[in-house]
């Protein structure tokens, strides 16, 4: 039991940890800035540790600014005000991520995001996700003792989706609101540690480039001091 939950806590944090910290903060809203080494070495960590749902950097990055420019609108890729389940909202998430991907959609300038053109040839291919897919079922297969343990497979496949239905879905569902931004952002405070403070939606709505996604005195972002830890340290530098 101790190394399937270590593997599954670990693969969990250390996604989410990439899914926040560069798909969300440094590719998409450029909150700081890093040294190319420092860029590629986070590009290589997100694609290890999304594993089979990579999710490719500058086409997060163009689909997430659509949904701030639409927020809860009829043209947000995913709010749950227009979805009946996470499920119908993740599956137009996945629409539209493929239509910017393939160059269908051009939802804003495509510049001033990290690239990767040759790293993304050998990410983005049914390769290396089958490969990762036959890891993780390797993994289950050595150390799992009980076959209710193989139930956390899914996870662990979806990992990057999974993350991105909680944080939109709850995130404009469910909790408090400390500002009016014209739409359902919320604060879903009670789950935020899950998502390593992606949760605080409505601060965020409110904030767009704050790297501090706390605001109020009880309210913790679990990324920021990890982020001024690397900025101490020389990798990022904040950019407000």
């Amino acid at each position: 039991m101790t190394p399937i939950l270590l593997f599954l806590v670990g693969h969990w944090y250390l996604s989410a940890f990439c899914q926040t910290f560069f798909l969300h903060r440094y590719a998409s809203h450029r909150m700081f800035s890093m040294p190319l080494f420092w860029e590629r070495f986070f590009y290589a960590l997100t694609f290890l540790t999304q594993g089979t749902s990579y999710l490719n950097p500058r086409t997060y990055a163009l689909l997430h600014r659509m949904h701030h420019a639409h927020s809860d609108t009829a043209e947000d890729p995913h709010s749950p005000v227009f979805f009946r389940s996470p499920l119908s909202m993740m599956w137009n998430t996945l629409r539209v991520y493929l239509d910017i991907f393939s160059g269908k959609r051009k939802p804003g300038p495509d510049d001033d995001y990290p690239r990767w053109d040759a790293f993304d040839r050998l990410a983005d291919g049914a390769l290396p996700r089958a490969a990762f897919g036959a890891g993780y079922v390797a993994f289950y297969a050595h150390f799992a003792t009980e076959w209710w343990m193989y139930l956390f497979l899914p996870v662990h496949f979806l990992m990057g989706p999974v993350h991105g239905a909680i944080v939109n879905w709850c995130g404009h569902k469910y909790g408090y609101a400390n500002f009016d931004n014209r739409d359902r952002s919320r604060n879903t405070f009670f789950a935020d540690l899950l998502t390593m403070g992606e949760l605080m939606q409505n601060n965020h709505h409110r904030f767009g480039k704050r790297v501090n996604f706390a605001v109020r005195w009880f309210e913790f972002d679990p990324t920021y001091p990890l982020i001024r830890a690397l900025e101490r340290f020389g990798v990022v530098r904040l950019n407000s």
